[in-house]
């Protein structure tokens, strides 16, 4: 999760999130180049008494100029489109969860198990245990299996809400009467933070969102329980 005074992505829990933060660093770096760049120009322009009539009127400078931008916005938009594409892929998910957005709270239903659903609510901070963090934990987490593809379909019941997990990498919107689907692999067992990230009325800053992954075996006792307390 985030720490105080943070500037940076917080640490990947899914490959998906690995990527993007690869390709952030990679086209931060073309940034800073063309930044500095640029500031060297205006420096040297500003700078200097003396002109070149090659620079003034150049057919080769133009050329560069024309073609340079052109092949850094392909350097840029191959990662991205390939990015983009493997968050929209899909492969045989393992387990299904349905979220679904209310005013304002998260219901998730298993629709893989025949009665395993539960609503889950913001502890409020009055009731929080030493450990635990303000507006973030909730009473009943989103338990899923490690290293396993997840599918999430998401939807809302009254306003437009949205159900991201930063260090999951997941940010989908749930919309009234309309079902998408999101997807992702935990690579290593924790509990990851999320919050609605749609503004959905006056207590839009108290719907908090907690994923735990936790290995198969202890998803499977996890699941047993639920069912029989079901």
């Amino acid at each position: 999760m985030a720490h105080p005074s943070q500037l940076g992505f917080q640490d990947a829990a899914s490959p998906v999130m690995e990527e993007l933060l690869h390709f952030h660093d990679h086209a931060l770096m073309i940034v800073f180049l063309i930044s500095t760049l640029v500031l060297y120009i205006i420096i040297a322009m500003a700078s200097t008494k003396l002109t070149n009539k090659y620079i003034l009127d150049s057919q080769e400078i133009e050329i560069v100029w024309t073609v340079l931008p052109a092949v850094i916005l392909v350097l840029i938009a191959l990662p991205s489109l390939r990015i983009l594409y493997l968050m929209d892929e899909i492969n045989d998910p393992h387990l299904t969860i349905k979220a679904m957005g209310h005013q304002w709270y998260w219901s998730y239903e298993y629709t893989d198990y025949e009665d395993l659903g539960f609503d889950s609510y913001m502890i409020p901070t009055q009731d929080l245990t030493p450990g635990q963090f303000r507006l973030l934990e909730t009473d009943h987490r989103m338990v899923v299996p490690m290293e396993s593809p997840i599918r999430v379909l998401v939807s809302a019941e009254d306003v437009l809400h949205s159900w991201a997990v930063p260090s999951l990498g997941v940010k989908m919107d749930a919309v009234p009467g309309r079902l998408n689907q999101t997807a992702f692999i935990t690579s290593r067992p924790g509990v990851f933070y999320g919050q609605c990230s749609e503004i959905c009325g006056a207590n839009h800053s108290f719907m908090p969102i907690v994923v735990e992954a936790v290995p198969l075996e202890h998803f499977e006792n996890w699941s047993s329980l639920m069912l029989e307390d079901a």
